[in-house]
């Protein structure tokens, strides 16, 4: 067990480093620096960086659409963090979808934005 001293300063330590991270950058990975970034209709976007989803075959296409952004955002969010990681602020969305005897695949392509 630490002396009550040392617990004292290992919470003031954590206190500083928490408080000293801006609320914006809390949920970033800081990857994403780099890629080259610019300002488009007032979000910051990468400008030639893509990320790519996809969906296993669903029932629906409205199910498969879900599935191929789910995967988009989560691969994001693991490589930039949860402020680059949703798909309705991505540049350059697209998607595209296609049905076959197993069911409605899609897959989803964005550059991320924050």
């Amino acid at each position: 067990m630490l002396p009550k001293s040392m617990l004292a300063l290992a919470v003031a330590a954590v206190t500083a480093t928490t408080l000293a991270v801006p609320a914006g950058m809390a949920a970033e990975t800081g990857l994403a620096a780099m890629h080259a970034l610019r300002r488009e209709g007032g979000r910051l976007c990468m400008s030639d960086h893509w990320h790519y989803g996809s969906s296993g075959a669903q029932s629906t296409k409205a199910a498969a659409q879900r599935a191929a952004i789910r995967s988009w955002q989560d691969f994001t969010d693991l490589e930039y963090g949860s402020s680059w990681a949703r798909f309705s602020r991505a540049a350059s969305r697209r998607m595209g979808c296609s049905r076959s005897a197993a069911g409605w695949t899609c897959d989803a392509e964005g550059r991320p934005c924050r």
